[in-house]
């Protein structure tokens, strides 16, 4: 029988390809927090609980690729709630103070919001990153597709917040990019859900594809300016190798935002966080905040602090990665807590990727790099 491996897991190994051992000393620094090698802390856990979804939006999951007949991962391989649970801690354990559940479309995952509960318990240790709190942030990205009937439900157990994903307002566009035909106002009536829930501030994130809706920058802007939530201006990336990008259909940040200034005089705000991807904004006249993602003309590998697990247990190191590690045979193998926190230790502290930035200065090989419906965006 073939094993499903729909991209490399390698196992988990140092420098000298001896397995790591619990016995190994922390990789910690002196303050605590677990760094790669370029220094860089471990700061977020994005979690991918599915390679599903119910969209098939063309920067993403394009209709030809994605199939009747694509191998998704099947739900044996999945790791459980439990051993999510579990390596979160773990994660946590090291300096996370964030934690996202992604996907494919995370809410297509049966009770999730069981998943949510076990998350919601986990503490922060003692030390200065839990000093504004005891518990990590715990948050959700969306298409918005299910949130009207998931919402109350997910806040009930413990989720934070919510980022949904809408590339247009028009509704027409809107069907035509998630090409299953979904209608705009069902994800505005989860978007308005949510917010009734609490599960505020919500933000919403917009792909910008030159040609395709880059006409729904200002609509988008006057939508949801003043309404409390946070509208976010992606740009258009080469995530994965089957959405045949291009960079002429990239529409840079800085374009944005002069087209935002041209509508309503926005002006900088500084980063929540270290390492934060969003550069933020705000409307002079006090009418909201709205944000962009640089991931192609204004690289921030230099800061990124994020790890990610997939579906089936792989940890990656990097958006744009190519492998990724297999802490599921460690779960599934009986490890004790030290060996998996040692494990995980041994992977971030010998991190080096900077995609991005190496993407603006010489070619980058993209065989098999993982798509992002498979590792979350």
């Amino acid at each position: 029988m073939t094993t499903f491996m729909p991209h490399p897991i390698i196992p988990i190994i140092d420098r000298r390809d001896h397995v790591v051992l619990a016995e190994e000393a922390s990789l910690a620094t002196p303050d605590g927090r677990l760094r790669d090698v370029l220094d860089r802390p471990l700061h977020d856990l994005r979690i991918s609980v599915t390679d599903r979804c119910n969209f098939r939006c063309t920067y993403c999951m394009p209709k030809d690729v994605f199939d009747r007949d694509h191998p998704y991962v099947p739900h044996r391989n999945l790791l459980t709630f439990e051993e999510i649970a579990r390596v979160t801690r773990a994660f946590v354990a090291h300096g996370v103070v964030k934690i996202r559940l992604t996907g494919g479309e995370p809410l297509l995952r049966k009770d999730l919001e069981r998943l949510v509960a076990m998350l919601a318990g986990i503490e922060l240790p003692p030390g200065p990153a839990s000093a504004s709190g005891r518990k990590p942030d715990l948050t959700l990205t969306t298409n918005g597709s299910l949130l009207r009937l998931k919402a109350k439900a997910l806040k009930a157990a413990g989720l934070e917040r919510v980022t949904v994903s809408l590339d247009a307002l028009d509704d027409r566009r809107f069907r035509a990019m998630n090409d299953v035909d979904f209608p705009v106002a069902d994800v505005l009536d989860g978007i308005d859900a949510a917010a009734d829930a609490g599960l505020g501030p919500i933000k919403i994130n917009m792909v910008v594809k030159r040609g395709v809706n880059d006409d729904q920058i200002e609509p988008m802007a006057e939508r949801f300016r003043g309404s409390g939530h946070i509208l976010r201006f992606i740009e258009y990336m080469d995530v994965g190798a089957s959405n045949r990008w291009k960079l002429d259909e990239v529409v840079p940040s800085a374009e944005v935002v002069r087209r935002l200034n041209a509508l309503h005089p926005v002006e900088p705000l500084s980063a929540n966080y270290a390492g934060e991807v969003a550069e933020r904004w705000r409307y002079t006249d006090g009418h909201g905040e709205v944000g962009v993602i640089s991931s192609v003309t204004q690289a921030f590998c230099g800061s990124c602090s994020r790890a990610r697990l997939s579906p089936e247990g792989s940890l990656y190191t990097c958006l744009f990665g190519n492998h990724g590690t297999d802490l599921r045979s460690l779960l599934r193998a009986g490890a004790s807590e030290r060996q998996l926190a040692t494990a995980i230790a041994g992977v971030w502290s010998l991190r080096s990727d900077r995609y991005s930035e190496l993407r603006g200065v010489r070619r980058v090989a993209v065989d098999r790099r993982v798509e992002m419906s498979y590792i979350g965006g």
